[in-house]
């Protein structure tokens, strides 16, 4: 039996960068000293621990084939704006040379990596009293530098199009033995449709979006809050943030987790930190059970082009997220 041995590296669309090769990166780029890096996440961003002498730091190394320069620097200049407006967000740390952004030459091509500050503490499934009310009045002074600001460089658009249709197109292969249910996506869209459109949309306020306002993606220390994650910010309705949470609270109501009574209160509580900072309007909050929608077929259709989220689209996950947006339907839709 002979044996073939290929003279050429052999191309990659995904690599997994060295541990070692990258805190040498770090030590050379930040000048930090005794630099060790442990990966803790794969995914759009590969997700780094860094510990030095210097202290904590995350390191982001962005897919190539998920993120372009153009995205990645579009991120770095809104976080930069934001850690000036003191809002209270992971922020790039610059290098030697003052530069936010590393350029790593990948088997599978270009691939960018950014350092971050640590977020200290860490993520509470369940916000307090507190949590809650300092959670929506800093995400209110987050809108309100992001609904003021101008960014160069690529990102998401979130409209009805790029959450609703968009996200259809891509999912049908995935339910091409079940029509019932991706039938009912399709009339479940069109009736978020026809209520967007029944309401006076031209005052709602535009902006960038973090859009995955979850709590995993924020860290508390006490009542200290920090931001992070904000992989797929772009610009639309910034209802859509509090949309994003709006509908975690409502999946702890559908799980048995929390009462429909604790979820007006705590969606209550979070709106009162909010509105100590931002005013929202009555057709504002009208669009937010509507808007859930759109939430999570943006993410389904996001599932089909990203390997890593394989299992989020086999007929069996489809199914239980249809019964929640069913849920959604039959329990907020007026």
């Amino acid at each position: 039996m002979s044996t073939i041995i290929l003279e050429n590296v052999f191309p990659a669309d995904y690599s997994t960068l060295s541990t070692s090769a990258l805190a040498q990166l770090v030590t050379e780029s930040y000048a930090m000293d005794d630099v060790k890096c442990t990966l803790l996440v794969r995914g759009v961003g590969d997700t780094y621990l860094v510990n030095s002498k210097q202290g904590r730091f995350i390191l982001r190394v962005y897919r190539s084939s998920h993120r372009s320069l153009s995205n990645v620097q579009a991120e770095v200049e809104l976080l930069i704006t934001l850690k000036q407006a003191a809002v209270p967000v992971s922020y790039p740390i610059m290098d030697h040379a003052g530069a936010a952004i590393q350029i790593i030459k990948a088997i599978e091509g270009q691939r960018c990596a950014v350092l971050f500050s640590y977020a200290p503490g860490q993520a509470e499934r369940t916000l307090n009293e507190a949590q809650l009310y300092i959670f929506g009045q800093q995400m209110a002074r987050f809108h309100a530098v992001s609904s003021a600001v101008t960014i160069t460089g690529d990102r998401w658009t979130f409209d009805k199009t790029t959450t609703l249709f968009d996200p259809l197109v891509r999912l049908k292969a995935a339910f091409e033995h079940d029509e019932e249910n991706y039938t009912w996506l399709q009339n479940a869209a069109r009736r978020v449709d026809a209520h967007l459109t029944s309401l006076d949309t031209t005052e709602f306020t535009t902006g960038y979006c973090h859009f995955d306002f979850l709590p995993k993606n924020m860290h508390f220390v006490g009542d200290s809050i920090t931001f992070f994650d904000f992989d797929f910010m772009g610009r639309g309705w910034l209802i859509y943030d509090i949309a994003s949470f709006w509908q975690h609270l409502a999946i702890d109501v559908y799980a048995g987790r929390m009462t429909s009574q604790a979820f007006d209160d705590n969606y209550g509580i979070f709106l009162s930190g909010y509105h100590s900072h931002r005013a929202i309007s009555e057709q504002e909050l009208a669009a937010v059970p509507y808007l859930a929608l759109g939430f999570w077929l943006f993410y389904m259709g996001f599932h089909t082009t990203h390997d890593q989220f394989y299992n989020f689209t086999q007929p069996s996950q489809l199914k239980v997220y249809i019964a929640f947006l069913k849920y959604l339907e039959t329990n907020y839709w007026s």
